[in-house]
């Protein structure tokens, strides 16, 4: 009950925060809204006004007022789109976050999590994966990833595929541990990235290859020559061509030159550019998110390092502020997509050459180090993660990784399974330091499934580095396997007893080999007659403890508990029953030492309609 009054007061203040925070965001961006169709008038304004005003001094005949009223209006005007964008940035942003928050709420829901949930990495034939829920609709991943690039989303999945080493569990604790008290920096964090979501494109992947583009090869040395000074002289002969009249035949030659010539070298400006100009925002994003990294003071070894990474190199600036040099110049090339604002630009400037040029200079100083912020940000996306699924479960726990061989056993106390509704779960206490084979018999829906996938799913989560659903958790790093959910394969032509017997051959195979191997086993050879079922799932169990196999074995035959005077010390009963009250099963879902006694079919077929007593003899 205690326990129960701790986790319901934890969840209820996450759940406030979030409410509170939630309403002043949107009270935020409602204000940004406001001033954003205020903006969008005034400029509306300052076009028929300035129509009028412009008219007005044409009848006066004054063209000094004329240009005076023109560039007034026109600088005015370029004032109120410039901070009009700015303002729709932050409105972005303010709706990104806004959206964070609705997420964790939908979550706590119980609804859909608005990430990835990482259904190109189911696999059948994984280890355990499918058996456990990893990957999928309604999965762990699901529930806790809030990753947005590729990058992060496959990192944070290798992590629930295969158990990382014991350090780098420690350090993703240690990580976690941190930003678990990072609310703020969190939800900026997740804020500046959200634009990422759901996106197709592998940016790094699309920058690696887009570098290596032989457009790369754009220009000559005279073109870097005369990009430089080539603006400068036309502005001088457009300025003395006022004072000097043969200035005038030099402009308007060097003018004519460079519009002919950025038409000449068009095509190879728009193959340099087709390819990236629509990725401007989204490194723009990047660039935000990966100075919340660099900025912030860590105070974990393994924060500081990720933080760390971004500023290895040769340059003295931050790796954001190369992102957004990137961004810009990407953005500013867009320009030319506007035939009038192209044909202006490339008049005074040579706009074209000087923005390719200096994308292609950016790539040869800053490839590499950009290319490796990737899988950095990916780092720290994945140990947001695990953040967040501790900082919404605050009575989970960070597990204890012991040492094999000296330290072969699990420990566990008030454990329960992470993605069944909090008002549901029943935590119980196993620890396997007097066997090696935990066999649980017991009751049609009476917990012993669950039970397999709450050890198995809080093995992974520990594996992972993340928070468990326990208030003890001490085990050494097993390499996980499961047999639960054998399907057949029309496909392969595979019957469901093939496919069981394909699986037991995987696990015994892996115990053989492996004796760090920690099995999962769910009513073995379900595809055969009750008794081939019965000696075959006894030989098999007896088989696993003479290759001194570890794991868990659920089972409804209740015969194969004669199993443990046979090996004692190296198989274990436990059972989960039922009682029953004038008819009527109640479930406690407790794990129970000691082999079943009660079972339900009966009661079960009964409430069906069909009576077993009626048809007997």
């Amino acid at each position: 009950m205690i326990d129960g009054i701790k986790n319901y007061l934890g969840v209820n203040s996450i759940a406030t925060l979030y409410a509170q925070k939630h309403q002043e965001i949107a009270s935020t961006v409602l204000k940004l809204n406001k001033r954003v169709n205020t903006l969008s008038l005034t400029r509306l304004f300052v076009i028929l006004g300035g129509g009028a005003l412009l008219f007005y001094t044409f009848q006066l005949e004054s063209l000094p007022l004329v240009f005076f009223c023109f560039f007034a209006l026109l600088f005015f005007f370029a004032y109120l789109v410039r901070r009009q964008s700015q303002l729709e940035l932050q409105k972005n942003y303010f709706e990104a976050y806004l959206k964070v928050l609705s997420n964790e709420q939908t979550i706590a829901e119980g609804k859909a999590n608005m990430y990835a949930h990482g259904e190109q990495f189911e696999d059948g034939n994984h280890p355990y994966s499918s058996d456990m829920d990893v990957f999928g609709t309604y999965s762990l991943f699901a529930q806790l990833n809030r990753s947005t690039t590729k990058q992060g989303i496959d990192l944070l999945a290798s992590w629930f595929s295969a158990p990382l080493d014991k350090e780098q569990i420690q350090r993703n604790q240690e990580a976690s541990k941190e930003l678990e008290n990072e609310s703020e920096w969190i939800w900026d964090f997740q804020a500046k990235l959200l634009a990422n979501l759901n996106h197709k494109l592998d940016i790094k992947a699309f920058l690696s290859n887009y570098f290596q583009d032989r457009n790369f090869n754009f220009g000559n040395g005279f073109m870097r020559m005369y990009v430089k000074v080539g603006p400068a002289l036309f502005a001088v002969a457009l300025v003395g061509s006022f004072f000097i009249p043969q200035f005038t035949a030099v402009a308007t030659i060097l003018g004519l030159f460079h519009v002919l010539w950025a038409f000449a070298k068009a095509g190879s400006v728009s193959l340099f550019s087709s390819r990236i100009d629509k990725i401007g925002g989204i490194l723009g994003s990047y660039a935000d998110a990966i100075q919340t990294i660099e900025s912030h003071s860590w105070k974990s070894a393994s924060l500081q390092e990720m933080a760390n990474e971004l500023k290895q190199g040769n340059h003295a600036e931050p790796i954001s502020k190369a992102f957004k040099k990137l961004a810009t110049l990407i953005n500013n090339l867009d320009a030319r997509n506007n035939v009038f604002v192209g044909l202006f630009l490339n008049l005074f400037l040579l706009w074209d050459f000087k923005q390719v040029l200096a994308i292609i200079d950016w790539k040869n100083k800053y490839e590499q180090e950009i290319l490796n912020s990737f899988d950095t940000l990916a780092k720290v996306e994945a140990v947001n993660s695990l953040a967040i699924w501790k900082r919404n479960h605050p009575t989970y726990i960070y597990p204890v990784i012991l040492n094999l061989p000296n330290e072969d056993k699990i420990e566990a106390q008030g454990v329960f399974h992470p993605l069944i509704p909090s008002e549901q779960v029943v935590a119980n206490d196993y620890t396997s330091m007097d066997h090696w084979v935990a066999l649980v018999t017991g009751s049609n829906m009476a917990g012993k499934s669950t039970f397999l996938r709450t050890i198995g799913i809080n093995a992974i989560l520990a594996y992972a580095g993340a928070s468990v659903a326990a208030t003890t958790f001490r085990l050494p790093i097993y390499k996980l396997i499961s047999y639960m959910r054998i399907r057949d394969n029309l496909n392969e032509s595979t019957s469901t007893f093939k496919a069981e017997l394909d699986r037991m051959k995987f696990i015994l195979d892996t115990v053989a080999s492996y004796t760090d191997s920690f099995f999962l086993i769910d009513e073995m050879l379900r595809g055969t007659n009750s008794v081939d079922k019965y000696l075959g799932s006894r030989a098999i169990i007896k088989k696993l403890v003479r290759l001194e196999g570890k794991g868990m074995v659920a089972t409804h035959d209740l015969q194969l508990s004669s199993l443990e005077p046979e090996f004692p010390g190296e198989i274990k009963n436990y059972h989960f029953d039922i009682q029953v009250d004038e008819g009527q099963m109640l479930f406690d879902y407790k794990l129970k030492t000691g082999e079943c006694k009660i079972f339900n079919a009966s009661l079960l077929l009964k409430g069906i309609g069909v009576d077993i007593e009626e048809n007997i003899g």
